[in-house]
């Protein structure tokens, strides 16, 4: 209690001391606004207010000032104040604009708001690239809030979320700023140095909110906010939009400026609803109040996100700038409520400096040293926005409760409650945590993995794991995993160990040696997993999954070596043995049907092995590049971004050696290439290609042929189908000799559909695919596939139906399948 008292004094203290010229606006009835710009006249010096209407203003320098409020819908203000000494206090209040159509000169027949977004069209470009590079200070803070949050989600129980919540289960989740310093360079260079940042109740935390994931240029064709996002001024933007002028006024610097409301065409196409301003003659953005719905762009978990921008007019530069933005959403998924906001305010430009390419790199955010730990002192002579009530509070409570938190005594008293073992953990599995040390062990749940398949029968998994962190982030980490198997049917128990160390967070380096016993698929990606198997096995007499025994002892090691190029290493020695079936069972016998046999190369060869017991050396070296990949230096590790603009290659060898066959070593070198990126607003094209060959591999072992991902199950739960054959058997055209594999897939994302009477209700989106498979001894194959994807209602959309076609020197034969996908 005491501390909690302190902090709060010391806090408030601060909030008094350290204002420079600060106030509350209001408009006429005394009632707060919310998100007023303020600045100083014919500079970027500014802030905004909160959400109780206070501003702070951070001028150091006693002068006479032109203090200007400026804020969409009321008329602008401005105070000229000779200032001695701080704080000073400077209140306004706002009259609402007067918005009239008295001014405007309307054709016969004509929309006079088509005319003035042709023009801002028009001038779209120009205006976008009179600013080519810029400097400026950069403040953000984000804010998430939960309602009426439940006890358990998904039978997991959420506790009180870092102490956000209230009696009544609500409150703030998510509290965090940071102040940055910004470089620029169009098109799309941009550089963030993060000075400050501060996570309410983690004092060690970092906050991830930076410029770049709230960088939105109107001004551009389109925006990425989940979906790709058609501006109200785009090209193609009258196939979106129907525009209505609902009046003009004039700012305090007599430029005339036109409201027009925007609205879609179409109730789910991916663009804005409400208004933007445009600035007469110039034809310029002035400010943009527009939503959207979750649906629109394509997260389901959002009910509706608002963007609202301003700009201020420099008549040094004579130009338009972006001061300050706002994002506000809305979301409800799973029975949870909420909502939240992103403020952004952009200070102190300087415009087109002189940078160039070299002035950026692939890093494009940096924190200075111990960004995370300034004073309350230190943030309220710099936050340019001041804390609302409800921030303050938060603030102080979570910071209160972190100290407690983070004691021994409190750690013991939670993991005690925690550790207790209950009737139910026998069969869903046990957790034991010393959390103030940094470790946990137990065991899994013993029913989650029972399956079926014919070799083993009915069997099932047991688990144990041991984690232990050497710092709180898992930075550096230890973690011990066994699994135990046994079939009932073939009476055979295996098992398996692995140990993995993370060296660091920043090239994250990982040391594996794992070794056991598993009867494991031919193919190592497992293209069917084992409910899928246990389905169609027990209910269809379609045993798709074969097995082999392998029992091993493997090292593997990965690491990047620098930016954009990972390597990975595996060597393994193994042993490997045939299996057969021991299981008919079956639920529903269907006349004369019996399983197939286990060996993939013959569907009758009962009793028959695939390939000869054998030990072997197996090594594969791989090296992944992520071109044009750019990253995130935290303190506490390195974030890599992908930039979907470039593929990602893969390129391998692959050795079998000291093999006890001598015809079953072998040498292999093999590449991938893999994108996928949105072709402009016309949806998201995917594509994956893989090629190999082997050498000296006449003769080897089934298993180390190259297997492609079939499936005949007619079912998937992959989000994309750019890695799998859907109407090609598991093992029909494997190979040990080259190959080249390729897929493509192009997701319209509502493109079409959307255009399409009746079905544009709907929501779905039609997706094509096509696929090829080539190797010396099979005729090329091919499958062609359509389908609707985003099948469900509201939210719940989690079903997709192909139909698929597949050819071998014509046509073979066709299926339906039907995807199911969680996120």
């Amino acid at each position: 209690m005491k501390t909690t008292l302190l902090s709060a004094f010391a806090l408030l203290c601060t909030i008094t001391t350290f204002s420079q010229i600060k106030g509350t606006v209001t408009n006429t009835k005394s009632e707060p606004l919310p998100f007023v710009n303020i600045f100083i006249e014919n500079t970027y010096k500014g802030t905004t207010s909160n959400e109780d209407g206070n501003y702070e203003l951070n001028i150091t320098t006693p002068n006479t000032y032109t203090v200007v409020f400026q804020f969409l819908g009321y008329k602008t203000v401005k105070k000229t104040v000779t200032i001695e000494s701080f704080p000073f206090n400077l209140d306004a209040e706002l009259a609402d604009e007067e918005i009239s159509l008295n001014e405007v000169v309307v054709t016969a027949g004509e929309n006079p708001a088509n005319n003035i977004i042709r023009q801002a069209i028009a001038k779209r470009k120009e205006n976008l690239e009179k600013i080519k590079s810029f400097k400026a200070d950069f403040y953000s803070r984000g804010l998430i809030r939960i309602k009426d949050a439940p006890e358990k989600i998904l039978g997991e129980e959420i506790g009180d979320l870092g102490g956000g919540l209230d009696s009544t289960r609500s409150g703030v989740i998510y509290l965090s700023e940071t102040i940055s310093k910004l470089e620029y360079l169009r098109p799309n260079k941009l550089k963030e140095r993060i000075l400050a940042s501060k996570v309410s109740g983690d004092d060690k935390g970092f906050s991830f909110n930076n410029a770049i994931d709230v960088e939105f240029e109107l001004y551009n064709n389109s925006i990425e906010l989940g979906n790709q996002i058609i501006s109200p001024i785009a090209n193609n933007a009258f196939g979106y939009y129907s525009y209505t002028l609902e009046g003009v006024f004039y700012d305090d610097k007599g430029h005339l400026i036109n409201k027009i409301k925007a609205t879609p065409r179409r109730k789910n196409d991916p663009v804005f609803e409400g208004f933007i301003y445009i600035v007469e003659d110039q034809w310029t953005i002035y400010a943009a109040e527009l939503d959207i719905t979750g649906i629109q762009a394509k997260l389901p978990a959002v009910d509706k996100i608002t963007l609202t921008q301003n700009y201020s007019y420099s008549e040094q530069d004579k130009l338009w700038t972006k001061i300050s933005q706002n994002i506000d959403f809305k979301y409800g998924l799973f029975g949870i409520k909420g909502d939240g906001r992103f403020t952004a305010v952009y200070s102190n430009y300087i415009i087109n400096p002189g940078l160039t390419r070299k002035n950026f790199s692939k890093e494009i955010v940096s924190f200075a040293k111990e960004a995370n730990k300034k004073d309350s002192m230190f943030w309220e002579t710099v936050r340019p926005v001041p804390l609302t009530d409800e921030e303050v509070n938060d603030y102080i409570k979570k910071d209160s409760i972190q100290i407690i938190k983070d004691s021994k005594v409190y750690k013991d008293s939670v993991d005690g409650v925690n550790n207790k073992f209950k009737i139910g953990d026998i069969l869903g599995g046990y957790n034991y945590s010393n959390t103030y040390k940094n470790w946990s062990a137990g065991i899994t749940s013993p029913i989650e993995a029972i399956s079926f398949n014919t070799v083993q029968g009915w069997n099932g998994n047991i688990g144990g794991y041991f984690t232990k962190a050497y710092d709180e982030d898992y930075n550096r980490y230890l973690s011990i995993n066994g699994n135990m198997n046994y079939g009932f049917s073939d009476d055979r128990l295996r098992g398996t160990i692995s140990t993995t160390y993370k060296f660091n967070n920043i090239s994250r380096p990982f040391l594996t040696i794992s070794g056991g016993i598993q009867a494991t698929q031919f193919n190592g990606t497992n293209p069917i997993s084992r409910i899928e198997n246990t389905v169609s096995s027990l209910f269809f007499e379609d045993n798709y999954m074969k097995l082999y025994d392998r029992s091993f002892v493997q090292a593997s090691y990965s690491e990047e070596l620098f930016n954009g190029f990972r390597f990975y290493s595996t060597l393994s020695y193994e042993r490997r043995k045939a299996l057969f079936n021991t299981s008919d069972q079956v639920f529903y016998p269907e006349g004369d049907d019996i399983y197939t046999s286990n060996n993939p190369l013959s569907e009758a060869a009962y009793g028959i092995a695939p390939f000869e017991t054998h030990n072997i050396v197996k090594l594969n070296v791989l090296a992944r590049i992520n071109f044009g990949q750019e990253y995130l230096s935290y303190p506490n590790g390195k974030y890599n971004i992908t930039k979907a603009k470039y593929p990602t290659l893969l390129v391998g060898y692959e050795k079998g050696l000291g093999a006890t066959i001598d015809d079953y070593n072998f040498d292999q070198i093999k590449a991938r290439l893999y994108q996928s990126f949105n072709v402009s607003n016309m949806g998201r094209f995917s594509y994956n290609i893989r090629a190999g060959k082997f050498f000296n591999a006449d003769d080897i072992s089934f298993v180390d042929f190259q297997h492609f991902n079939g499936n005949q199950t007619h079912f998937s739960q992959k989000g994309n189908y750019t890695d799998v054959f859907n109407n090609l058997g598991y093992y029909d055209l494997s190979t040990n000799d080259s190959y080249l594999e390729m897929h493509a897939e192009h997701d319209f994302n509502g493109f079409i559909l959307s255009r399409v009477p009746l079905l544009k209700k709907l929501n779905f989106n039609l997706v094509v695919g096509a696929h090829a498979l080539s190797t010396p001894d099979n005729k090329p194959y091919q499958e062609y596939t359509i389908g609707l994807d985003n099948i469900g209602w509201g939210k719940w959309r989690f079903l997709r139906v192909d139909y698929v076609r597949s050819y071998q020197s014509g046509f073979m034969s066709d299926a339906v399948l039907f995807g199911l996908k969680f996120f």
